[in-house]
């Protein structure tokens, strides 16, 4: 069983920064892609940010310059460094990950969403 636990949300104000971590644990062979959508209230769930183990990252284009993602692959982790925050990056932020398991195959992991909140 595979599960990607996620902190670092909360409540800043327009032009502030916050940093979002998500790691993933259990019967990991590998975890090849990973990285971050957001999905804001009556809207469809977006990708924000993501990396391959290699270290390509590519972000949407909306996010470019402001925010930066970034990974541990040896611990299977990834971050999201969120700067210049504005209004409109508030969303449940959920972390994502293709990964191997040793019971099976790549299979696609959410983490349980993390609230970040960019008050004006």
């Amino acid at each position: 069983q595979v599960q990607l636990v996620e902190s670092g949300g909360g409540l800043v104000q327009t032009g502030g920064s916050l940093r979002l971590s998500c790691t993933a644990s259990g019967r990991i062979v590998s975890a090849n892609l990973m990285g971050w959508f957001r999905q804001a209230p009556g809207k469809q769930r977006e990708l924000v940010a993501q990396i391959t183990n290699e270290g390509r990252a590519s972000y949407a284009d909306s996010v470019k310059g402001r925010f930066t993602v970034s990974r541990d692959v040896a611990n299977n982790t990834v971050w999201l460094q969120m700067n210049n925050l504005k209004a409109e990056d508030t969303a449940v932020y959920f972390c994502s990950a293709v990964i191997i398991a040793t019971m099976g195959g790549a299979d696609h992991y959410w983490g349980q969403g993390t609230q970040v909140t960019v008050s004006s």
